[in-house]
């Protein structure tokens, strides 16, 4: 049966997920194998080495392309890799030395040290500038910028970017128009309609959902990045290993149950830490004073699960909160059941301070789980009471 007519919660559960033909074991099998028999040299039937392809490595990318609306037969594809870095990476890669990237200045600390870090020397140059501002992006276009790297909802401001106007610009320079859209996840928001070319993905985030596995992964409709992206896929080897395939495909299944729960607890807290003396600042693009808030409710299915404040009394005062909390696990990462917090100037993005891309260090991100909300409002209450 095809699936690509179906809903989005009907295409998670079955694209990639046939019964085993062999077994008629309702979830496919894991294929923990690093190689495949073959039937004389160089024949093969259609696997031969686990770098280069894996079953269960094609049943999450076959999920991966329906839940980003590729259709099957659809020009491009998707991929997945060891790590969200690495999905990112293979991106960057698809470029030479001596073009130009355009990114958010609000952006993944990883994302943006990569660049700066590795890439830059490699021969890239890159402009960061607020994304929210389409001006501020044609005005950073140049001859010979190749991408648009945009991040929406950002990492850890929150801020929301126009996909849709931006990527008209990238095309209008002859460029490609990537997007992280690890916060919003496919359920959310889908680029490639938007007029995006290629999407990257933290697997480990929200897709994968259960704090058990790290991935990463691009969806692009483009034919020729994704050949390019494939070859190096392969070439330079950064593949997931199929127990973590089979993780993040799990995970899948249930995404669209998730993310409506962090949804509505996400709006909750935001809510709660809106109301109260004690925060000076609260960022989450469900608020209708969030300056994005108008974008997101047009680009976006929900407003997602992820909440950053600043609490009155500085850094410190800050510390003390992250300090106290009970159910809200003080750790990195993001997009788990579990709720988490963390200080992203000391933690996630220690790598851009003393950067244009450096973060206030008050600011508090919250990885809203599915808790029950009152308990989680309940503990942010007593944090911030200490």
């Amino acid at each position: 049966m095809s699936y690509e007519e179906s809903h989005f919660e009907t295409q998670a559960v079955h694209v990639g997920s046939a019964p085993d033909p062999e077994t008629g074991a309702v979830i496919p099998p894991i294929y923990q194998t690093s190689t495949f028999a073959q039937e004389s040299p160089g024949r093969h039937r259609g696997y031969e080495y686990a770098r280069t392809g894996n079953p269960t490595r094609d049943s999450l990318e076959a999920c991966l392309a329906a839940l980003e609306g590729l259709r099957p037969g659809a020009p491009g594809g998707a991929l997945s890799f060891g790590s969200g870095m690495a999905a990112t990476s293979t991106v960057l890669h698809t470029l030479a030395p001596g073009d130009h990237v355009v990114l958010s200045v609000d952006v993944y600390g990883g994302t943006y040290r990569v660049i700066a870090r590795v890439f830059a020397g490699w021969g890239l140059d890159f402009t960061a500038v607020d994304m929210t501002s389409p001006d501020a992006v044609k005005q950073a276009l140049r001859d010979r910028t190749r991408m648009v790297w945009v991040e929406t909802p950002t990492n850890p401001l929150l801020d929301v970017v126009d996909v849709a106007a931006v990527a008209e610009l990238a095309h209008t320079a002859g460029a490609v128009c990537a997007v992280d859209s690890t916060f919003a996840t496919p359920f959310l928001q889908r680029p490639l309609e938007l007029g995006a070319d290629v999407v990257v993905h933290s697997t480990t985030k929200y897709l994968g959902g259960h704090s058990d596995v790290v991935g990463g992964a691009l969806v692009t409709r483009l034919p020729e990045l994704y050949e390019r992206a494939r070859f190096l896929q392969n070439a330079v080897g950064a593949v997931p290993g199929p127990l973590d395939c089979w993780l993040t495909l799990r995970g899948l299944k249930t995404l669209a149950l998730r993310m409506r729960a962090h949804c509505h607890n996400a709006l909750r807290v935001a809510t709660f830490l809106a109301d109260r003396a004690d925060v000076v600042e609260v960022r989450y693009p469900g608020l209708p004073d969030h300056p994005g808030h108008q974008v997101a409710a047009r680009q976006m299915l929900g407003f997602g699960g992820m909440v950053s404040f600043r609490p009155a009394g500085g850094a410190e005062a800050a510390r003390r909160v992250v300090e106290r909390t009970q159910v809200f696990t003080l750790a990195e990462s993001l997009g788990g059941v579990e709720s988490l917090v963390e200080l992203p100037g000391v933690m996630t993005h220690a790598s851009v301070a003393g950067t244009e891309a450096e973060v206030p260090a008050d600011l508090i991100r919250l990885s809203v789980g599915i808790e029950h909300p009152d308990d989680l409002v309940a503990d942010l209450r007593q944090a911030l009471a200490g």
